[in-house]
């Protein structure tokens, strides 16, 4: 009941939720075309989490090491607020995030999945990791997440957030 209680409490503070790529809006696999291009395959329906934090007053920010097209163009898409790329020590971006958003480090979510995310799991209000996240991370987190990367993992915050931020609301859309 305890963890329950300090989950929810955790989750009605949050105004910002950040996100990781590689392993937890994507599956984590590296596809490549015939002339060599990365593909990567998000799911749908972390698309459609974004958008219901983004019409519930919650905006969606991306923190990643990589510079992408691919997430460029779907963080345009999904209406992602802003992409910190290149952030090979994602702790450091938080004092710029909460800066840039006006929020303190318990107002803002985290969701990783391995040791580059570490810190910043450890750093903000609440955090989670999909479940095939990194034993380390499992170990760390307010939430471990029941779907895996690439497969809802991300909408499943979401509907998190929004079940405990509005629980009488029966259309978050």
């Amino acid at each position: 009941m305890t963890e329950i209680k300090n989950l929810k409490t955790k989750c009605e503070k949050i105004k910002l939720v950040l996100t990781d790529v590689d392993g937890v809006l994507t599956d984590g696999g590296r596809y490549y075309s015939k002339h060599g291009e990365e593909i990567k395959k998000f799911h749908v329906r972390d698309g459609m989490g974004v958008n219901l934090l983004l019409r519930n007053g919650i905006k969606t920010v991306i923190v990643t090491k990589e510079n992408s097209l691919i997430v460029k163009k779907w963080s345009k898409d999904m209406n992602i607020s802003k992409i910190y790329s290149k952030a090979v020590q994602k702790e450091k971006k938080l004092s710029d995030i909460c800066k840039y958003f006006k929020l303190a480090e318990h107002e803002i979510a985290y969701i990783g999945d391995d040791v580059n995310d570490l810190e910043l799991l450890d750093s903000v209000g609440f955090s989670a990791t999909p479940n095939d996240g990194i034993l380390n991370a499992k170990k760390i987190v307010d939430y471990v997440c029941t779907n895996k990367a690439g497969v809802g993992a991300f909408r499943e915050i979401c509907d998190l957030i929004l079940s405990i931020q509005f629980p009488n609301k029966t259309k978050w859309y």
